[in-house]
């Protein structure tokens, strides 16, 4: 039961590859986990945010929506308004850094409970970002209220986030590479991270011990945002359109990939490392399913299963540690 508690996510991927790579003689190709790799890099980097907020004991709701409004700020930039590189990713990034801010100040400031908070931001960014563009998507030479077409286009430099590829590696899998790594060190090296975890582990005591609690509950909301943009960026790249709520079906594979974290390596807690697991154990599941012509809506039946499998193991497993104590 130890080594199922440690390693029993890791093997579940290794039984998934198996199991695909026997039933379809394309699976084990490095062309298909590089598409695997791109599909993940996007719900990888929205559940690090996601992650964030479950290291402090807190929950963002408003993941998906801010993905959404990123990439339609990074589109509107370059389509409507003809901008370079560097606008287009400016943009994203300080929407996504405001709705991080708004999380906070509802949460920590006003109390409401987290849940509840960030389902308001959710709708209230989604509100926003229909109205802005009248529910319409935002691609190149579309059509334009004055009767003409849109002024700008997306640019090779921005798509080459989404779509290019560096020594035969994805872009974007390098994009998520690296902030696994950088985020790891940061919440296990550094004394900003550990007093993030001692925030989500005992609020009160973290204050009593003199821990700005609220000040790093606020960071973890800004982050979240912060991330969710980054994401946004990647799928505005990746599909070369601002899609409206392009974002919403990513937090729920967001969420699931940061809470079967859980229970890698038998952490018990949010940790980068296993979203990062949680993200290819999906990321797998679905590419096989989808290879197998599963239906996409039977697909989330199977996520569910999984996710409750791991979860089970985790608290099963914290439970178990609690009586020995």
């Amino acid at each position: 039961m130890s080594f199922l508690f440690k390693y029993g996510t890791l093997l579940v991927i290794g039984l998934l590859v198996l199991f695909f790579s026997i039933t379809n003689e394309q699976f084990l190709t490095y062309g298909n986990f590089t598409d695997i790799l791109r599909s993940i890099s996007i719900v990888t980097l929205v559940a690090i945010g996601v992650t964030f907020t479950l290291i402090v004991g807190g929950f963002d709701l408003s993941v998906g929506s801010t993905v959404s409004l990123a990439t339609i700020g990074s589109a509107a930039a370059l389509v409507w308004y003809r901008q370079e590189l560097l606008v287009a990713l400016l943009v994203p990034l300080v929407l996504g850094l405001l709705v991080g801010l708004v999380n906070s100040f509802i949460v920590v400031k006003i109390k409401i409970p987290d849940l509840l908070g960030t389902l308001a931001v959710m709708y209230i960014v989604n509100g926003i970002q229909l109205s802005y563009t009248k529910g319409f998507s935002i691609y190149n030479n579309m059509p334009m209220a004055d009767g003409g077409t849109a002024p700008g286009a997306f640019i090779p430099s921005f798509l080459f986030i989404g779509q290019g590829e560096l020594f035969s590696i994805p872009f974007p899998a390098i994009l998520m590479i690296f902030f696994v790594i950088v985020v790891h060190l940061f919440l296990t090296y550094t004394k900003a991270g550990r007093l993030l975890y001692v925030t989500g582990a005992n609020r009160e005591a973290a204050r009593l011990s003199g821990v700005p609690v609220d000040r790093y509950r606020m960071y973890a909301y800004l982050l979240s945002g912060l991330f969710a943009a980054i994401a946004g960026i990647v799928l505005a790249s990746r599909i070369g359109t601002g899609q409206v709520s392009a974002g919403a079906p990513l937090l729920m594979d967001g969420v699931a990939a940061a809470l079967i974290g859980y229970s890698i390596l038998g952490a018990g807690k949010p940790n980068v490392i296993g979203t990062f697991v949680g993200s290819v154990l999906i990321g797998i599941l679905l590419n096989g399913l989808t290879m197998m012509n599963v239906p996409y809506y039977a697909q989330d039946i199977v996520k569910g299963i999984i996710l409750i499998g791991a979860l089970a193991f985790t608290f099963y497993q914290k439970k178990a540690a609690d009586i020995k104590i």
